[in-house]
């Protein structure tokens, strides 16, 4: 983790400081159409920041019934790699807007803080963009959130 990254949590402007850099960082370290971060809300999930918020505007909701990725993702605590439409079609009910988008890959991260998935953070980009190699560069980034998610469950 960059420890200039770290330092950011300190400065003035929070979250959106940290949302930025997160998204400029991600962007340089393995690329990215659309990026958004979706905090946990009881059986929903909250997006608290969109880099292309006109097709996925901040404070939109999305449910959180049962799912496969759900399963693998908030319960496992694992990240997702979708490489291509039909990973993005079999773990989002919103794959068309995805690909009207342009994009046909995804990595979801999990952000985990006392054994329970808090949110996650999501890159997307053009199909088969994204490799295995690609998780870790922006997995380590994750934890930056765990604060800012924290005081957003609390204020809600």
């Amino acid at each position: 983790m960059s420890l200039d990254l770290a330092n950011l949590l300190a400065a003035p402007g929070q979250p959106e400081t940290l949302y930025r850099a997160l998204d400029a960082t991600t962007k340089s370290r393995v690329g990215h159409k659309l990026f958004t971060l979706l905090r946990v809300d009881g059986s929903e999930v909250a997006r608290v920041y969109s880099n292309q918020p006109e097709a996925y505007p901040v404070f939109g909701r999305k449910p959180m019934g049962p799912t496969p990725w759900g399963a693998l993702v908030m319960e496992g605590r694992q990240p997702f790699l979708g490489r291509d439409m039909e990973a993005i079609r079999w773990a989002f009910f919103d794959h068309a807007l995805i690909a009207s988008l342009g994009c046909g890959s995804v990595i979801n991260i999990p952000v985990v803080y006392n054994g329970e998935t808090i949110g996650t953070m999501n890159l997307l980009d053009a199909e088969h963009h994204y490799t295995e190699a690609d998780i870790p560069k922006v997995a380590e980034l994750a934890p930056l959130l765990i604060p800012a998610f924290l005081i957003a469950r609390n204020q809600a």
